[in-house]
């Protein structure tokens, strides 16, 4: 099993997360390298004071997401090899979200870990969790079907594949309708709560950044939005409209943040541009 760094090992709104956000939108722009004077400055952005920001450089390090890379006397980092790809993935999610269709097909993982793997079985249901698996049973997952490459490189990394079996089926039948089936595999009151958090928060910034998009401000309310908006990707699975309750919030958040990627992103990636190639401190 390789080593696994996690998307979502940060809470959001951390000095950690927040240097995490900057790190996977900037980095890879940057050719994967970056001067510890642009991203304290970069930080200073989003007011996050200096210490803070080494701390959190620091717990990157350690986890193996950035590598101390010194370019004649400037310090800087430089992206791990592993961390590349941990980024490509959660861009993917961030930028490209899925949805599954009324008709659309489900996947179900059914496995048999034995009690003295417990810590392999928990990690299992922690990580089918991360990429927004329901739990029908204790040892019965489900989730939409296009996860279904997701679910099998998450068995084939925990070396599970010969203790598990994976369906794909077009129709959910039993006893309940559907919507109330759904509600019971999925905690969707924790997932409520993601989407109006990010509408308290971010509603009133993002729109007053969008009529007047300068690059700093677009920078600081873009990340910290960013920031925010990184787990709901992971843990709503994306189930179709008509599973859903009709005052779903994901309604309202996901064009907020959809105006935030396309009104504001470019302008933040235009203040990195600007601090990096200015070398401010």
């Amino acid at each position: 099993m390789r080593p696994q760094l996690d998307d979502l090992d940060a809470a959001p709104g951390s000095t950690t997360s927040l240097l995490r956000t900057i790190v996977a939108t900037s980095l890879r722009r940057l050719g994967g390298w970056i001067a510890v004077a642009d991203l304290i400055t970069l930080m200073r952005a989003i007011d996050v004071p200096d210490p803070r920001t080494r701390n959190a450089l620091s717990r990157l390090k350690a986890k193996g997401l950035l590598i101390p890379d010194a370019r004649g006397k400037v310090t800087g980092y430089r992206l791990s090899a592993d961390a590349v790809p941990m980024i490509e993935r959660g861009e993917q999610r961030l930028y490209r979200p899925r949805f599954m269709t009324h008709d659309g097909r489900w996947c179900l993982i059914s496995y048999s870990v034995p009690e003295e793997q417990r810590d392999l079985r928990h990690q299992l249901r922690r990580r089918l969790s991360w990429i927004g698996c329901g739990s029908v049973s204790p040892a019965l997952w489900i989730c939409p079907g296009f996860l279904v490459d997701e679910v099998e490189e998450i068995l084939a990394d925990l070396g599970l594949n010969a203790r598990a079996t994976v369906f794909l089926a077009d129709e959910i039948r039993g006893d309940k309708p559907a919507p109330v089936a759904v509600a019971l595999w999925w905690d969707l009151d924790a997932i409520r709560a993601l989407h109006d958090d990010f509408l308290a928060v971010h509603a009133d910034d993002v729109q007053a950044a969008v009529k007047d998009p300068t690059p700093q401000r677009a920078f600081a309310v873009a990340i910290r939005g960013l920031d925010s908006w990184r787990p709901i990707p992971y843990v709503d699975p994306g189930l179709p409209d008509s599973l859903l309750p009709d005052d779903w919030p994901a309604r309202r958040s996901l064009p907020l943040f959809e105006e935030l990627r396309d009104r504001l992103l470019p302008h933040a990636h235009a203040y990195v541009e600007q601090v990096t190639s200015s070398g401010a401190a």
